[in-house]
């Protein structure tokens, strides 16, 4: 068996969790997901996300996203929590699951330490592209979709939920300098980073996403 990353990437409010929920849901509903583990080419489905996804990444999750009111969080110690939570995720869940042949929804990985520490917060992108090697340790996505959508609609979205987060309370202009980067991530990415509108319904959303994950699925496991 051989597992496979798939992640879900974008700015604030495009969707993701919604969507890796329908993805689910789908491979589980269609009996794709059963066909191939009783063809012995899948073991599992999992649903994972950055920052958070083992019991210690979800203490630096609180760290990183808790609005800080007494003390504010230099640029600098935000990259290295997420890069200290990547590589304690990457070691200790994705790599040993991926070893035993699983398919794995991610929600983040990579690309948003690109897009947010490096367009957003104008870090060095030399500095971060060694970080995210020291905490994947060679570790890359086989597929990342993009859900795109105007930062405007995506802010709108997450407001709704209610108080927002420590980063999506952040400046406008650090939101689009973000959807900037995963912008021309995608350009130079075209054999990994696989756009998807989101401004429309979450059904018609779906549907595009489902058409993706079929054709890469059938690429990996059934040709």
């Amino acid at each position: 068996m051989q597992g496979r990353l798939i992640v879900f990437e974008g700015v604030e409010g495009c969707g993701k969790t919604t969507q890796i929920a329908r993805s689910q849901a789908w491979l589980l509903e269609s009996g794709l997901l059963a066909k191939l583990q009783n063809q012995g080419k899948v073991s599992q489905l999992i649903i994972t996300r950055e920052p958070g996804g083992t019991e210690l990444c979800q203490e630096i999750r609180r760290l990183l996203l808790h609005p800080h009111s007494q003390e504010a969080m230099h640029s600098r110690t935000e990259l290295l929590l997420y890069a200290a939570d990547r590589a304690q995720h990457v070691e200790n869940f994705l790599k040993p699951h991926l070893a035993q042949g699983a398919l794995i929804l991610c929600d983040r990985f990579t690309d948003s330490t690109i897009a947010y520490q490096g367009y957003g917060r104008r870090l060095d992108r030399e500095l971060i592209d060694q970080l995210n090697q020291i905490a994947t340790h060679g570790l890359t996505s086989d597929l990342t979709l993009w859900l795109d959508v105007d930062v405007t609609i995506g802010l709108a979205r997450a407001k709704s939920r209610g108080t927002g987060d420590r980063i999506e309370q952040a400046a406008l202009s650090f939101h689009q300098r973000v959807q900037q980067g995963f912008t021309e991530l995608a350009q130079a990415h075209p054999q990994r980073i696989v756009g998807i509108p989101a401004d429309r319904s979450e059904t018609a959303v779906s549907h595009d996403i489902q058409q993706v994950l079929q054709t890469y699925l059938q690429q990996w496991y059934l040709s």
